[in-house]
């Protein structure tokens, strides 16, 4: 088949990612997985992609425990013929670091976890996880008995409203420490050393995620932290968001100083935002609500990145959300991802002609909640060649799954997914 894509000059990997991001085109479509807790892939596929590959035999590395993502060695990433890397926080969203490696077994494979990676089983069967390691505190996510991954458990103490403190709100977002700055530098320098692009995600306690629900995964939470009252909040308490979004805002840029301070341009995009505006068929707000509450907060860390630095910025948000892609660029967004084109008013083609020009979709390349998983090898294939087709003309695609690859997804369909985008780029 033909892509009508002009022929160019091989490129490595970072150049590749640096012309997509310009929205020029690129000698062939640059390929993520691993690069961001939303990039990624299930430890068990990652597994299983070792394997069908023929690489070295050793347990994949859990960094992600709440998804149970694994990291994608250098190995299986030149095997998969990816072209971006990613860096991550000093610790995980539960919030122990990333280091210490030891054993775990679930759902009959062995895999490596962080040192501080402390659960129990109950009665029932479900695997219980402690934040920050601490078994002292009531555990903060649970594994169903045969799950693939952790739900948060909530754990919302009794709201005083006379006594409600933003501050409550802000126990992830502080300035960065030391340890935390001394690992960004060096987890840069290293992404940066192997050639690959590099997408950052700087972390909670290193930059701040503007907006992001709040997690209840703190070993004595207080404010706000159960997500359906965080969204009540939104309306009912907005004074009370402001100010948390103010001075997570504030927090954000002083730590973004820091950090480009210690790496500066090595890094090509970063990860600003993740949180969710769509769903399957509608949204959680109204655009006017986006434009007046987050917004705000976005167009200044958006700016101080654009004004200070050579990064890109990236934004995630599932579900429908064709309605909020004018306001999310006029905030300063470069990159949207994961391009949920199954979702309501999602259709490639639409948003292609609509914003092509004017924000880089990071994902889109295949359905990850029925064809990824439950389609043939050759319905995987033709998915992806036509998602290719639409998005690749003109640059601003990085070709990713929409959101992470999720366990129990066929070998040979992530196979043929890779083997897709390949072909396209081969322009056989």
């Amino acid at each position: 088949m033909s892509n009508d894509l002009a022929v160019q000059a091989p490129s490595s990997s970072r150049e590749r990612l640096i012309k997509t991001l310009r929205h020029e085109q690129p000698d062939r479509i640059p390929i993520d997985f691993g690069g961001s807790a939303v990039t990624g892939v299930h430890a068990s596929c990652v597994a299983a992609l070792r394997d069908y590959y023929g690489l070295e035999k050793r347990p994949v590395r859990v960094h992600e425990p709440f998804q149970m993502l694994a990291l994608i060695d250098e190995d299986l990433r030149a095997a998969m013929g990816v072209d971006v890397t990613g860096v991550f926080s000093r610790s995980t969203m539960f919030g122990f670091p990333i280091e210490r490696w030891k054993s775990w077994s679930f759902n009959g494979i062995e895999v490596l976890v962080p040192g501080e990676f402390n659960t129990i089983t109950d009665a029932k069967g479900d695997t219980l996880i402690y934040p920050e390691g601490d078994r002292t505190v009531p555990p903060s996510g649970r594994m169903p008995k045969g799950g693939f991954f952790f739900d948060s458990i909530i754990r919302q103490l009794p709201i005083d409203e006379e006594k409600l403190n933003p501050e409550d709100n802000l126990e992830e977002f502080q300035p960065i420490a030391p340890a935390d700055l001394d690992h960004l530098a060096s987890a840069v320098r290293e992404a940066a050393a192997t050639g690959a692009g590099v997408l950052a995600g700087f972390g909670g306690t290193a930059f701040g995620d503007i907006a992001l629900v709040p997690g209840p995964f703190l070993r004595h939470p207080k404010g706000i932290r159960d997500v359906t009252e965080w969204y009540v909040s939104t309306s009912s308490r907005r004074d009370y968001i402001h100010k948390i979004f103010a001075r997570q805002c504030a927090v954000a840029i002083e730590n973004l100083e820091k950090i480009y301070a210690v790496v500066g341009d090595l890094v090509q995009a970063v990860f600003v935002c993740g949180t969710d505006f769509g769903t399957q068929t509608s949204a959680f707000c109204s655009v006017k609500t986006l434009d007046e509450l987050y917004s705000p907060y976005y167009k200044q860390v958006n700016g101080w990145i654009h004004a200070h630095t050579t990064w890109k910025t990236f934004k995630h948000s599932c579900g429908a959300v064709s309605k909020f892609i004018p306001s999310l660029i006029d905030a300063g967004f470069d990159i949207l991802n994961p391009v949920q084109c199954s979702a309501t008013g999602m259709e490639p083609e639409k948003l292609k002609a609509a914003f092509g020009e004017r924000i880089v979709f990071w994902g889109g390349g295949v359905d990850t909640q029925k064809v990824l998983p439950f389609g043939t090898p050759a319905e995987v294939r033709e998915q992806v060649l036509r998602r290719c087709e639409i998005f690749a003309p003109h640059g601003g695609f990085v070709f990713n799954s929409i959101h992470n690859v999720q366990a129990a997804t066929p070998v040979e369909n992530i196979v043929a997914m890779l083997d897709a985008v390949h072909e396209f780029n081969a322009g056989k």
